[in-house]
């Protein structure tokens, strides 16, 4: 796919359609990979995005128990000294 580069100000840039930004799922910002003669643009995933909403919700509603128990009553500390 050949683009073409525009004038951004002081600067030059490309754009990129609406089908490329949706099916590469680019929002607001991509990471730029300098590699071998190549530029790569990635899309900026943020993997534990929207987490801490979902916490927050959990703990509402009471759903953040655990589910196994943190210390088992078989446990040996004294081999961690």
């Amino acid at each position: 796919m050949e683009i073409s580069v525009i004038s951004i100000g002081n600067s030059k840039g490309i754009r990129l359609t609406k089908t490329i930004l949706e099916k590469y799922n680019i929002k607001d910002t991509v990471e730029l990979i300098l590699e071998k003669g190549y530029i790569i643009l990635k899309s900026k995933s943020v993997p534990r995005k929207g987490w801490e909403k979902s916490f927050e919700k959990m703990h509402k509603v009471g759903d953040d128990n655990l589910l196994i128990d943190d210390v088992f009553n078989d446990e040996n500390f004294d081999e961690w000294s």
